[in-house]
C-alpha cells in the first residue's frame, strides 16, 4: 500500500486521527526536558450538554417543535387511511372514471405525506436545520468555556472523551467537565 493511499485512509477516518493526536501528545509529554511538560486534560461533552441549562432548554424546544411536526404527520396519515378505507368501501359502486379520480387523489395525499416527512426529517430537513440553529450558540458557549478553563489553568490540550474516541484516561489526568460547567453556569 502506498503512502498516499495510507494518508487518504487516515484522513477519512477521524478515530485514527484522534488516536494519532493523542499518541503524539503523550509522546511530547513524556519527552521531559527536550520538549517541556505538556499539560493534558479532558471533558465529557455529553455530560456538559446534559447539565448545561442552555443546552437542555434548546433540546426541549427542539422536542416541542418535533412533537408538533409528528402530530401533523399523524393527522396526514390518518386522513390518508380514512380516504383509503372510503375508496375501498365505495370501489364497487364507483364508475371507472370516478374510481381513477379517487385513486389519483389518494396518490396525491400519499405524495404530500412523503414530501412532508422528507422536508421535516430528511437528510437536509428542517429538523436538522433547526437543531443546528438552536445548538450553535450552545456549542459556541461550551467551546468558549473550555478555552477559558484551558487558558486559566494553562492546559496545552483538552480532549473530549465523547467525540475523541479516547479509550483510556489516566487517573492523574484532570477531568475538567465540572470546571467547564461552573464557567457555563456562572451568570
Amino acid at each position: 500500500m502506498t503512502i498516499q493511499k495510507r494518508s487518504k485512509k487516515v484522513a477519512n477516518r477521524p478515530e485514527i486521527f484522534y488516536k494519532l493526536v493523542i499518541h503524539f501528545a503523550v509522546i511530547l509529554s513524556m519527552g521531559g526536558s527536550a520538549f517541556g511538560q505538556v499539560k493534558l486534560g479532558y471533558v465529557n461533552s455529553q455530560l456538559i450538554l446534559e447539565k448545561f441549562k442552555d443546552a437542555t432548554d434548546a433540546q426541549k424546544q427542539l422536542a416541542e417543535i418535533n412533537k408538533a411536526w409528528e402530530t401533523e404527520a399523524r393527522n396526514m396519515q390518518q386522513e390518508l387511511q380514512t380516504e383509503q378505507e372510503a375508496l375501498e368501501a365505495q370501489r364497487l359502486v364507483l364508475t371507472e372514471t370516478k374510481r381513477q379520480e379517487k385513486e389519483a387523489e389518494l396518490q396525491n395525499l400519499y405524495l404530500k405525506f412523503q414530501q412532508f416527512q422528507q422536508e421535516k426529517w430528511g437528510q437536509q430537513g428542517e429538523a436538522q436545520k433547526k437543531q443546528a440553529e438552536l445548538m450553535k450558540p450552545v456549542i459556541d458557549k461550551v467551546n468558549e468555556a473550555i478555552r477559558k478553563v484551558g487558558n486559566e489553568q494553562k492546559f496545552d490540550y483538552i480532549f473530549d472523551t465523547v467525540a475523541g474516541n479516547i479509550l483510556h484516561i489516566s487517573a492523574s489526568q484532570p477531568d475538567l467537565t465540572d470546571a467547564v460547567l461552573k464557567v457555563l453556569n456562572t451568570p
